[in-house]
């Protein structure tokens, strides 16, 4: 009897995850029998949830704060585009039983974002996980410069030389680079729960773009002050269906169905 494939998602905390609204909304799309759910690890477990994957039947799990960098001394391999990044998303169960690590954000962050990166200046607010990500799609789409704001210095600084972009890190509180074509919010700042992220976007130029990485709550601080100075902006919502649908063809063997993205939105909206 052919088992269904189940995958799920882990993270500390979990419960505001939209994840598994996504696949399972896809999974019905596409008449799949499967399913995708939370699963709250709490860091001092991850090596033991980790090591139960198998067990549990589990295809594999898509990864979140604080696990994106914790995961990965407990992985047998991670894909090319996870070592550039230095950080996985997601974690796939092998044919051999071993857990192999891969990252889908940049590709979340890349296809809403290029033209806004293209040849521009690009600032990345944080250094963890997202921000790595942030920082691949900059370069992927050939951004001219790089910045980086973030309250770990040594952290950015290292982020920032791997890149080999020309830029540098700005310290917490500085005012931002002129010229900016996107301002990338990496950090859980404006998250439900959590202090908001207080910039002053005076300085950006009016054809800037500002993409919000949090989404929950989907109109963050940030992007309301963004849209009262006129300025283009990118919801949580294109980076996280993005990612997932990377991670979904990974998970469950088939693309996607993208032509139901509209529908999908609204149902996150709900």
């Amino acid at each position: 009897m052919i088992q269904p494939a189940v995958a799920g998602v882990i993270g500390w905390p979990i419960a505001h995850s939209k994840s598994p609204l996504i696949h399972r909304f896809w999974l019905g799309k596409l008449g799949l029998d499967g399913d995708y759910s939370r699963f709250p690890v709490a860091p001092d477990r991850l090596g033991q949830f980790l090591a139960a994957m198998p067990a549990m039947g589990l295809r594999g799990v898509n990864v979140t704060v604080p696990h994106k960098l914790l995961a990965i001394p407990h992985l047998a391999s991670i894909s090319a585009g996870a070592t550039a990044v230095g950080a996985i998303n997601t974690i796939l169960v092998g044919a051999d039983g071993q857990l192999h690590g891969h990252n889908t954000d940049v590709a979340g962050i890349h296809v809403p974002a290029a033209a806004a990166m293209a040849a521009r200046t690009v600032l990345v607010v944080g250094s963890g996980g997202a921000a790595r990500a942030g920082v691949a799609a900059a370069r992927q789409a050939g951004a001219a410069h790089l910045w980086l704001l973030a309250r770990n210095q040594v952290e950015a600084r290292a982020i920032h030389t791997a890149s080999g972009l020309p830029g540098g890190v700005i310290p917490w509180g500085a005012p931002l680079p002129d010229g900016t074509g996107l301002l990338f919010n990496a950090t859980q700042l404006g998250m439900v729960g959590q202090p908001p992220l207080e910039l002053d976007l005076t300085r950006l130029p009016q054809d800037a773009t500002v993409f919000d990485a949090v989404y929950a709550p989907l109109e963050t601080g940030l992007l309301k002050g963004a849209r009262a100075r006129g300025l283009a902006t990118i919801d949580g919502l294109a980076m996280l269906i993005g990612q997932a649908a990377e991670a979904f063809a990974l998970f469950f063997g088939a693309p996607a169905p993208r032509a139901h993205d509209d529908e999908l939105r609204r149902l996150l909206t709900q």
